[in-house]
C-alpha cells in the first residue's frame, strides 16, 4: 500500500528515517545587517522566539509583526548520531523559505539558496558532530519587483490585491539520514496511448564501480496486489527504463487503472537501490497513469473531451497567510472545493506545500500549476524567474493531479509584452523550456491577455452581466481571436504578430464578486448586498460561460477572501457564504448543447 506517513513532507519520495525541525526557534530582526559581520551564525541566540514554519508576520508565529524587515536570524539545536554516517550521509531540508537563504551547521558554512517558493538541501553530514548540535539560518528578503513574489507587495501596505509580504522561513524545515548509495531522484511519466511508465533515474553512488553491480529495482503495486517489478542497471545518470503497465496488466479484466477526477485511481512503486546485489537504499512513491493533450479546441484527458470546472486559489490562511495551518487544512480546502462542484483549481501565484499535491493526486483535484510573479523586465528578474519556474516544475513533475503549466499570468513581469519583441522573446523561451522538461502538459503563455506562444488561450473578464459575457464571445468571436478587438480589460488577447492558431479556450478568470456585509474591502464590480444577488450573479455568469460553444473551461474568482479582499465563495475562516448545494448545482447543470463528455 502507498507508503503514506501523516506530516511527511515529500509524499512523492518517502523514506524512514526522518526528523522535522519544525518548532519553536531562537528569532531575531537584524534591520542593520549586522549579524555576519558579528559572528551570529557562530552561536545565534534570539532575542524572541519565533514558531517554525510561520513567518514573524504571522500570528501563528508568535511574533505577528507585519513590517517589514529586510534581515532575520533563526537558530536552534538539534540531535545527530554520528554512527549512523557510516554509510550514510544527512540532509538537511527547506521545502520553502524566502527569499535568499544561508544555513550554517555548528559555526560552518553549509550552503545557500535563492528563490522563495522552490525547495533545497543540504549535505551537513562533515558538519554535525555526535549529541547536539546548532543549526542557524540567515534569510534576506527585500521588497524587489525583480524576485518572483507572487501576490506579496513590494510596498509597505497591502494595496489591490496584493498582500502582507512572505519572509525567511515558510515551509517545513526536516532533516534525514539517506545512504551514500541511494537513489537521488526519479522522473516519472506515464505513456498512457502505449501502456507504458517511462522512468528516470538519477542515483548517488560515491564509490567507483570496479566491475560491481549498481542497480534499481520497482516494484508496482495497486491497492495491494502486485503488478509488476523490474530490475535496471544503472551506468550514469540519468538512466531510462519503461515499465509495461499494459502487458503486466493484460489478465485483469479492468486493464490499466487510469487517474481522473472521478476516478484517481493510482499505483504504489517502491524503489530498490542494490549495489552488488544488497539493497542499499528504499524510497516509496506512486503515479497515476492519465494523458493530458490538447486535440484541436478541445483539451482531452485519457482520451476525452474535459470540461475544466476550476477555481481560483491562493492558498492563504487568516493566521498563518501563506503557510497552511496543519495538513488537515489542506485536506479541508480540496473537499470543500470538490463539494462547490469543481473538478480543478488553478494555484494562483504560490508554489504550494507538496502534501497538498499529494492530496489532489488522492482526492482527484485536477491542478493549474502557476509560477509566482515578478513584476519588472530586467536582466535579473529573467535569471531569478527562469531559475526557479525549472526547480519548481522538475519538483513537482510526477504529481497526476498537475494537468497545465502556467508560467506567466497577465503579463506580470513582462509589462510591454504585446509590443515589446525582447519580452516577446522571453515568454516563448519559457514556453520551450517548459516543453523540454515536459512534452505532455499543456503550457499557457501569458494567461489572460498578450499571449504570444500558448497551448491553451485564456481570457479574463468580469463582467457582472451573464447576457452582456455571452454575447461578447458569441457575437464578437472572431474579432477577439483576431485581435481586431480588444476584450473587457482592454487588453488584446494576442501580442503584436501572435494570431489565433485554433487552440482551446478558456475564461480562465471571472466573477470575483465582492460579499461580505460586515466588513470593508473589494472585489470585482459591484458588492452585492444579499445571499440571493449573490447567486443570481454567480448563476448569470457561470451559465453564460458555460453557454459559449467553443469555451471548454472556466475559472472563478475565488475559493476564500484573502486579506482586503472579499470576493471569496467562502470567507478567510473557510466558512460559507452561500449555499455551497446551490454553487455545486449551478457548476454542474448541463446547457443544451452540451454532450455528455463535456460535462
Amino acid at each position: 500500500m502507498r507508503c503514506y506517513q501523516k506530516d511527511y513532507p515529500r509524499p512523492q519520495f518517502v523514506r524512514k528515517d526522518w526528523t522535522s525541525l519544525n518548532g519553536i526557534w531562537d528569532f531575531g530582526f537584524d534591520d542593520d545587517n549586522k549579524g555576519e559581520t558579528e559572528g551570529w551564525y557562530k552561536g545565534f541566540l534570539g532575542e524572541q522566539e519565533i514558531c517554525v514554519p510561520f513567518t514573524y508576520e504571522t500570528k501563528k508565529s508568535n511574533i505577528h509583526d507585519e513590517g517589514v524587515h529586510h534581515f532575520v536570524w533563526y537558530g536552534r539545536r538539534f540531535q545527530a548520531e554520528k554512527e549512523k554516517l557510516t554509510g550514510n550521509k544527512l540532509l538537511l531540508h527547506f521545502e520553502g523559505s524566502d527569499f535568499l537563504t544561508k544555513v550554517w551547521i555548528n559555526g560552518q558554512f553549509a550552503g545557500a539558496h535563492e528563490g522563495g517558493y522552490s525547495r533545497f538541501s543540504f549535505d551537513i553530514s562533515n558538519l554535525v558532530t555526535d549529541g547536539e548540535n546548532l543549526v542557524v539560518v540567515k534569510a534576506e528578503d527585500h521588497l524587489d519587483p525583480q524576485q518572483p513574489r507572487g501576490k506579496q507587495r513590494w510596498v509597505p501596505e497591502n494595496f489591490g490585491c496584493w498582500y502582507v509580504q512572505t519572509t525567511g522561513i515558510w515551509k517545513t524545515v526536516w532533516m534525514e539520514y539517506v545512504p551514500d548509495i541511494s537513489l537521488r531522484s526519479v522522473k516519472m511519466t506515464p505513456n498512457l496511448p502505449e501502456g507504458r511508465l517511462e522512468l528516470e533515474y538519477t542515483v548517488d553512488c560515491p564509490e567507483v564501480l570496479d566491475g560491481r553491480r549498481l542497480e534499481v529495482e520497482a516494484a508496482v503495486s495497486y491497492e495491494g496486489r502486485f503488478v509488476t517489478r523490474i530490475l535496471t542497471a544503472i551506468g550514469k545518470n540519468p538512466t531510462k527504463v519503461s515499465i509495461d503497465l499494459e502487458a503486466a496488466e493484460a489478465d485483469d479484466p479492468w486493464g490499466i487503472r487510469t487517474w481522473s477526477p472521478a476516478e484517481p485511481r493510482l499505483y504504489d512503486i517502491r524503489f530498490l537501490t542494490r549495489y552488488d546485489g544488497e539493497v542499499c537504499d528504499e524510497a516509496g512513491s506512486y503515479f497515476g497513469m492519465r494523458e493530458i493533450r490538447i486535440e484541436g479546441t478541445n483539451v482531452l484527458l485519457n482520451g476525452a473531451p474535459l470540461y475544466q470546472r476550476l477555481i481560483l486559489d491562493q492558498g492563504y490562511w487568516e493566521d498563518t497567510h501563506l503557510t497552511p495551518p496543519d495538513e488537515e487544512a489542506l485536506i479541508q480546502d480540496i473537499e470543500k472545493i470538490h463539494a462547490l462542484g469543481y473538478n480543478g483549481l488553478r494555484k494562483h501565484q504560490k508554489t504550494e506545500d507538496e502534501r497538498f499535491l499529494y492530496w489532489c493526486d488522492v482526492k482527484g483535484m485536477l491542478v493549474w500549476s502557476e509560477a509566482p510573479a515578478a513584476y519588472v523586465y530586467s536582466d535579473r528578474a529573467v535569471e531569478l524567474f527562469t531559475r526557479e519556474w525549472m526547480d519548481i516544475v522538475k519538483q513537482n513533475y510526477n504529481h497526476p493531479s498537475i494537468i497545465t503549466w502556467t508560467p506567466i499570468n497577465e503579463s506580470w513581469g513582462v509589462p510591454q509584452v504585446e509590443t515589446n519583441r525582447t519580452q516577446q522573446h522571453f515568454t516563448e523561451g519559457i514556453y520551450h523550456l517548459t516543453k523540454s522538461m515536459d512534452q505532455y502538459r499543456p503550457v499557457i503563455v501569458n494567461d489572460g491577455w498578450e499571449h504570444t506562444v500558448s497551448d491553451i488561450i485564456t481570457l479574463h473578464d468580469y463582467e457582472e452581466k451573464g447576457e452582456v459575457l455571452k454575447k461578447r464571445y458569441t457575437q464578437y468571436k472572431d474579432e477577439i481571436m483576431t485581435a481586431e478587438i480588444y476584450h473587457s480589460t482592454s487588453k488584446s488577447a494576442f501580442a503584436n504578430g501572435f494570431s489565433y492558431k485554433g487552440q482551446p479556450v478558456i475564461i480562465s478568470e471571472f466573477g470575483g464578486i465582492a460579499f461580505d456585509r460586515d466588513k470593508e474591502g473589494w472585489g470585482y464590480g459591484n458588492k452585492v448586498i444579499t445571499k440571493e444577488d449573490f447567486l443570481k450573479r454567480f448563476d448569470s455568469i457561470t451559465t453564460a460561460i458555460k453557454e459559449i460553444p467553443y469555451v471548454c473551461g472556466y475559472c472563478y474568482t475565488q475559493v476564500t477572501d484573502v486579506q482586503q479582499e472579499v470576493n471569496g465563495l467562502m470567507d478567510i475562516r473557510r466558512n460559507a457564504k452561500v449555499d455551497p448545494e446551490r454553487i455545486k448545482e449551478i457548476n454542474e447543470r448541463r446547457v443544451a448543447y452540451w454532450r455528455d463528455e463535456l460535462r
